[in-house]
């Protein structure tokens, strides 16, 4: 009889706490006997092989692997037990390597769409054996690793709530000072803050006192009922009823804008000689800016109020700008920088960005523009989506060939670099409130569709 493709489940490894299993595509011809059971019916095609001696051979090291946990639940006591499942990948020949990471993603959320997702072990490792069989054959091989991790009584938070949400916004003494600071360098006031929170004018005036004894806002001169951000360094801000001219020794040449507050007190804090001025308008944007020295380099920083994605934001962000340059006429380069967020990659740790890291937004070859919006999509009579988009491009990749020699010092120095030193100090300044997360915060979700999530491992 002539050999057939099949899929051979063969058991790898046991421990105490761990078991792992391989699904590999065979081509063999396998009889029934003692540990080898040749499925029929719906399931042809599949080979249980509990020996490991069916056309056993080795392979290299996976091409790609993707890490999750599930939480399974004791029927009899009632308690979840955390699970850790690796999945490692192995592709035919002729399979590009960039196509491994899609074809990865794809079998995976199909493996775990929480409509159809496993809910014992000898159905999670039939699935996966089934949709090699009859969906994806450009894998060759799939190992799933299954480690028991620990015991929890309840279930972890999800990240986002999956129920919709009319929740009244109640006023908070965290949630006050987060919109106080996000419409910062402009006053906001008790009219505002009672239109936002359901809580009532003597609950929330009540929130503002506690924040003022906490030092954390001071309320306007003018307005007792309009509050802001009261500052660390208070006493080096200067408030001008109109911007001071700067000689031109001292005229900034680098402008640095953020959108939120504590990205401003961070930047504040690596400047050396710095001074602010802000000039309070009874109509339209205040103007705040902080002059200093980062390096060798004058700088000046400032920060828009709150924003978003609609055309209103983007005018306010613009006009700032726009001021901003019109006051400090010397400026030759304009950076937007504070936090953001990454692009996971779940299978390439090169690709892939963490917690902490340093992104710049840099074209990738043939490629000018460093910044894509789309604004609209639209189905076309052939059914392809088309998309709508504005791309920006900087006149000079200054800043990139800056990164470029960053990197290479850092690699020259065996790992250090050169804006270590300026971070240490700057931490040093912003005093203990200030610390990097704990590691266990730094999670990483893949979406499912919809609401779903499932937790997965960063790629290593």
């Amino acid at each position: 009889m002539a050999e057939q493709e099949r899929i051979v489940m063969t058991p790898k490894k046991k421990t105490s706490n761990s078991t792992t299993l391989s699904m590999e595509r065979k081509l063999l011809n396998p009889s029934e006997g003692k540990g080898v059971h040749v499925a029929g019916g719906e399931h042809r095609g599949i080979v249980i092989n509990k020996d490991g001696e069916v056309g056993e051979e080795s392979t290299g090291p996976a091409h790609l692997c993707l890490e999750f946990r599930v939480f399974l639940v004791n029927s009899t006591t009632g308690k979840h037990a955390q699970e850790k499942r690796v999945l490692s990948y192995w592709f035919k020949e002729s399979v590009e390597e960039k196509s491994r990471a899609k074809l990865a993603q794809h079998f995976f959320k199909e493996l775990v769409s929480p409509t159809q997702f496993p809910r014992d072990y000898v159905g999670f490792i039939k699935k996966i054996m089934k949709l090699m069989q009859v969906k994806y054959h450009e894998i060759s091989k799939v190992e799933v690793e299954l480690t028991q991790e620990m015991e929890l009584d309840k279930l972890p938070e999800r990240p986002i709530s999956t129920e919709p949400t009319n929740k009244a916004v109640v006023a908070t003494e965290d949630r006050v000072l987060e919109m106080i600071e996000a419409s910062y360098p402009n006053p906001l006031s008790l009219e505002s803050m009672c239109r936002h929170f359901e809580s009532d004018e003597a609950t929330i005036r009540g929130v503002l006192s506690e924040l003022q004894l906490k030092k954390k806002i001071r309320t306007m001169e003018n307005n007792l009922n309009n509050f802001t951000r009261l500052e660390k360094d208070q006493e080096k801000i200067t408030i001008v009823k109109q911007m001071p001219k700067v000689e031109k020794a001292k005229q900034p040449s680098i402008a640095l804008i953020c959108s939120q507050y504590h990205e401003k007190v961070a930047l504040d804090a690596l400047m050396t000689n710095r001074q602010t001025f802000v000039r309070y308008a009874t109509v339209g944007e205040t103007q705040a800016y902080t002059l200093g020295d980062l390096g060798p380099h004058r700088v000046v920083v400032t920060k828009l109020p709150r924003t978003g994605s609609t055309e209103e934001a983007s005018i306010a962000s613009g006009s700032t700008t726009t001021r901003l340059l019109g006051t400090f006429q010397e400026v030759e380069y304009v950076l937007l920088v504070g936090v953001g967020g990454g692009v996971p990659h779940y299978t390439d740790y090169g690709r892939h960005v963490r917690l902490g890291d340093v992104v710049l937004s840099t074209p990738p070859p043939g490629q000018r523009f460093i910044y894509q919006q789309c604004d609209t999509a639209q189905i076309t009579q052939e059914g392809m989506v088309e998309f709508q988009t504005k791309s920006w491009c900087p006149p000079e990749m200054v800043l990139q060939d800056l990164a470029d020699q960053l990197i290479s010092q850092q690699t020259g120095n065996g790992g250090g670099s050169s804006w270590e030193k300026l971070f240490r100090v700057a931490i040093e300044e912003l005093g203990e409130d200030w610390e990097r997360p704990p590691q266990e915060t730094d999670k990483l979700f893949m979406s499912l569709g919809g609401q779903d999530l499932i937790e997965v491992g960063h790629p290593s």
